[in-house]
């Protein structure tokens, strides 16, 4: 039983998984946000846009 204890303490198999699951954990989090800040970006552009071209009237020129 104590062989098995110290095999298991010295066995670091498991730590390689805990330290990619913390690693995509954490891409995860920063894609989020950083996906949150462009979300509001492209909203508020729009918005603008969206304003600029309300009072604009088109015309097309008549070749004839």
């Amino acid at each position: 039983m104590i062989k098995f204890i110290k095999n298991f303490r010295k066995d670091e198999d498991g730590a390689v998984t805990v330290d990619w699951v913390v690693l995509t954990a954490a891409v995860v989090a920063l894609a989020a946000v950083a996906y949150n800040q462009v979300r509001t970006g492209a909203s508020d552009l729009a918005d603008s846009v969206e304003s600029a071209l309300t009072g604009v009237t088109v015309t097309t020129p008549n070749f004839n």
